[in-house]
């Protein structure tokens, strides 16, 4: 063997092997595993062993393969089971042949991946990570939900495994159409009631029937949550920013806008932590109705209030110019990708038609699981489960802020999984700030992250100094005390 022929290990290279047929060589012991299984399915085996090496690049382009006779003998199997196997893959691609050329290695294939890679939003992987939105996924109630998957699976009509009703099951329609009556304060008719993958497929549906109905731009909350502009985007809706003020989003800038459609929400605002004013949850309906228009309300939060009975939901007031949504992202966990959405009786068979072109309808199984889950009382539970772990972590933020910030002010209502936190002047400027503090290892978020241009009061050189969003739900107090510790000793070095 020439030294073109072995790799800088010494080793023969199988893409350069001038010999490929002589018996031992490494190409073809990747194939000794399959010449050594049951008669009957040998040859499907060496063209699947085949097939594999050269889709993973263990042959690759352009290798030249023994004849069939070489090879053969070298596995000791029949010349027969050799020749099918590269006439088949020359068909599928993966080989190519000529008269007298020899059989060769295509090109067509290219090398796989070692590994799928993981795309999925992850922790920062900072000392203390305060970065809004995330539940503790700890609380899931694994113990209940495999119960109620375990008596699903036992007692699930089989007919029920076919294709869905795009709405969703009956059974969870209704289920959820009770609890939603119960705890929110909705008018929800299970008719009008869709099941969807999270707010985010829901908000994509709205989008697209705005769309539909000629509308290209929706209003949304600034400050407000960053994922709506990308959502209506996908259904060619452009979002137009329309400023906060201490009761609300303010109507006069909403009316100046022209939109006839808002994303809000108004039991929990994101990211102020405001809860809207009666007055104008009045005015923004007196809005809606003058232009025929609609609030898309989105409750991701609603029933997670700690000084009170929370506040009934928006839509309640006018089921016919609100459209409600909300999801378990929260409650129990974002994976599994399940949410509602309640629509008025004029757009309601759009946003079904949409919802059946789009995936056929959520899958049976977990909608039937949900509905148990709910039925038998665990999801009730399970908000009450959260909602003491979150207010104790909130109260332990809220001391630990004023332990370690003197003089800094949480503002918004005491309700679900994030503060806003104003710091006095002299943690700022806030841009020198978030550098020691990140330096530290600690994540945090500003509140001009959520400013429509990141352009809102409040930021470097801002009249407010350094405000915060702080989310807390998804860490426990011993880590929340050790993370404000470790972010003052960042402020005071």
């Amino acid at each position: 063997m020439t030294s073109s022929q072995t790799n800088r290990d010494g080793c023969a290279d199988p893409a350069r092997d001038t010999d490929p047929g002589r018996a031992g060589s490494p190409a073809w012991e990747l194939l000794l595993p399959a010449a050594s299984a049951p008669a009957r399915t040998r040859g499907r085996s060496l063209q699947a062993a085949l097939r594999e090496a050269v889709r993973t690049g263990r042959l690759a382009p352009g290798t030249r393969l023994p004849s069939s006779r070489d090879l053969a003998a070298d596995l000791g199997v029949s010349r027969g089971l050799i020749t099918e196997a590269y006439e088949q893959l020359t068909a599928e691609g993966y080989l190519r042949s000529g008269r007298g050329a020899g059989t060769w290695v295509g090109g067509a294939v290219r090398a796989a991946p070692p590994r799928a890679r993981d795309l999925a939003p992850r922790s920062p992987g900072a000392h203390a990570d305060f970065v809004p939105g995330t539940p503790d996924l700890s609380l899931f109630p694994r113990g209940a939900w495999a119960a109620a998957q375990r008596a699903v699976l036992a007692q699930l009509p089989h007919q029920d495994l076919g294709y869905p009703d795009p709405r969703g099951l009956p059974q969870l329609r209704t289920v959820l159409a009770e609890l939603l009556g119960r705890r929110r304060g909705v008018v929800a008719d299970p008719e009008r009631i869709v099941v969807v993958s999270g707010v985010a497929q829901a908000t994509t549906l709205l989008g697209f029937a705005l769309h539909a109905r000629g509308l290209r731009t929706v209003g949304a909350e600034d400050p407000g949550s960053p994922q709506h502009n990308a959502l209506y985007a996908s259904a060619g809706v452009t979002t137009v920013p329309v400023p906060m003020d201490g009761e609300g989003i303010a109507v006069g800038p909403l009316r100046d806008s022209g939109v006839r459609a808002v994303v809000t929400t108004p039991s929990h605002q994101f990211p102020t932590g405001i809860a809207y004013s009666a007055r104008r949850r009045t005015e923004l309906l007196d809005w809606a109705r003058s232009v025929d228009g609609l609030v898309l309300e989105d409750d991701y939060d609603g029933d997670f209030r700690y000084d009170r009975a929370p506040v009934g939901a928006l839509q309640g007031l006018d089921p016919e110019h609100v459209a409600y949504t909300g999801s378990v992202s929260k409650s129990l966990a974002p994976g599994l990708r399940l949410g509602w959405l309640l629509v008025p009786q004029a757009l309601a068979g759009e946003v079904v038609e949409r919802k059946r072109t789009m995936d056929l309808g959520h899958p049976t199984l977990d909608q039937a699981l949900f509905a148990r889950f709910v039925e038998r009382g665990d999801y009730d539970r399970q908000l009450r489960r959260c909602q003491r772990a979150y207010r104790e972590r909130r109260d332990t933020l809220v001391a630990a802020l004023e332990e370690h910030f003197p003089g800094a002010e949480v503002s918004g209502i005491a309700a679900g999984l994030h503060v806003i936190a104003e710091l006095p002047h002299r943690y700022g400027p806030q841009e020198d700030f978030l550098a020691r503090v990140a330096a530290a290892g600690v994540a945090v978020r500003p509140l001009t992250d959520y400013t429509h241009g990141r352009g809102g009061r409040g930021g470097p050189g801002g009249e407010r100094g350094v405000r915060l969003v702080l989310g807390y739900a998804h860490l426990p107090p011993a880590r929340i005390r050790a993370g404000v510790r470790l972010m003052a000793e960042a402020t005071h070095g």
